[in-house]
């Protein structure tokens, strides 16, 4: 029998994906599952990039691309990210495949053994666990509602050592919250004068509810920023994502990508392009006014639950819910809760292992008639099979 290293006996389960599994044998058994778990979007890329992509493939030959991805990617790329207000270039873009694969390649670059990395807590538990695997130490900052579940400069200032990175989302999975704008700039501001590298994961930009999404560009180059065609773009299969990387790690990163995956998808790279166009933009920017509008529904239905607590939701498609006047165990809630209706929900032990036991997370991507349909047969539930 082979052996396992150490490393691969200590990963962390990433728990929402064993949640995607229950709700698949619940469809498959029942045919009733809703979907408020998975953190996707329930409909497919632009109709502009499929039919780019149907007409790559009898078109073109779709072998290995640069490891960077292919040039008119990165313009477009480039040039979405200027008229945001950003000055980017291309060559300071990277295609990864999915930004889940772009972060592995960056922690590798950039972090050795034993580096501390700060997040927020809650937060992405595929941030921590990836670095834990990579033998980095990592630092959560316990990030509760006071601070709108986002992490502070007074927080940083805070710190016993000044450590190698910090990781910040905005919006936020799984609180949906946004950081502000000023707060944002002053974190990158204290990470560039300490050569403290900043992360900031922006794959939600595109997705908010009249609160400014900024990004960490509009203060330091010296910062990595993280985007992705999965989320506002609808391409989450399409496993394509970006990097926005500093002069210094776009070497370094493109050898370490080339040897983790060759490129990314080449079928994708090509029809990516067509996401930036009029027609896509309309399409998607429709799929958001859904999800305002989904948003709002649940946070005037879920008080029926006695369900009260509830993160803001600035942006992205999540509410982050205290759920403990109903249970103080929510992993063991949501699987009694998806047994006895079908509604699958994240139980918050995969974004807080501290107070996640009182959390869930919905994800209000869906359809509206599923949002309405998920709270009535949770109000239809006996509340005698509730925990708590």
């Amino acid at each position: 029998m082979p052996s396992v290293s150490r490393r691969g006996q200590q990963v962390t389960p990433f728990q929402v994906m064993e949640v995607i599994k229950a709700a698949e044998q619940r469809r498959a058994s029942h045919g009733d599952a809703l979907w408020l778990c998975a953190g996707q979007p329930s409909t497919p890329a632009p109709r502009a990039v499929r039919d780019a992509a149907a007409e790559a493939l009898q078109s073109q030959v779709l072998g290995y691309t640069p490891a960077v991805g292919i040039r008119e990617l990165r313009e477009a790329i480039a040039e979405h990210h200027r008229r945001g207000g950003l000055a980017v270039e291309a060559d300071g873009v990277m295609v990864t495949t999915g930004s889940s694969g772009g972060f592995t390649a960056l922690f590798l670059a950039a972090f050795n053994p034993g580096d501390t990395v700060v997040m927020a807590r809650p937060g992405y538990p595929a941030y921590r666990n990836t670095l834990q695997t990579l033998g980095c130490e990592v630092l959560e900052l316990d990030c509760g509602p006071e601070v709108r579940h986002q992490p502070t400069v007074a927080m940083l200032e805070a710190l016993p050592t000044i450590p190698a990175g910090v990781v910040v989302a905005s919006p936020s999975n799984p609180t949906g919250t946004i950081i502000d704008a000023d707060e944002l700039a002053a974190i990158a501001t204290w990470c560039a004068e300490r050569d403290v590298l900043l992360v900031s994961d922006e794959i939600y930009h595109g997705i908010s509810f009249g609160r400014e999404c900024t990004s960490a560009w509009q203060t330091s180059h010296e910062a990595v920023v993280i985007g992705s065609f999965s989320k506002y773009f609808s391409m989450t299969g399409w496993r394509l994502g970006w990097m926005l990387l500093p002069r210094a790690l776009r070497r370094p990163v493109e050898l370490i990508s080339g040897n983790l995956s060759i490129c990314p998808p080449a079928l994708g790279q090509v029809a990516a392009v067509a996401a930036f166009g009029d027609d896509a933009r309309r399409e998607l920017d429709a799929h958001v006014a859904r999800y305002a509008v989904n948003r709002q529904l649940l946070l005037d239905r879920l008080p029926e639950l006695g369900i009260t607590r509830i993160a803001p939701g600035d942006g992205a498609f999540y509410l982050w819910c205290d759920v403990s006047e109903l249970t103080d165990d929510s992993a063991r809630w949501c699987e009694q809760a998806l047994a006895a209706t079908g509604v699958a929900m994240t139980p918050g032990i995969d974004f807080d292992a501290v107070h996640g036991h009182r959390h869930v997370r919905l994800c209000f991507a869906g359809t509206t008639a599923e949002m309405d349909e998920a709270v009535d047969r949770l109000l239809a539930w006996d509340p005698s099979t509730r925990p708590g």
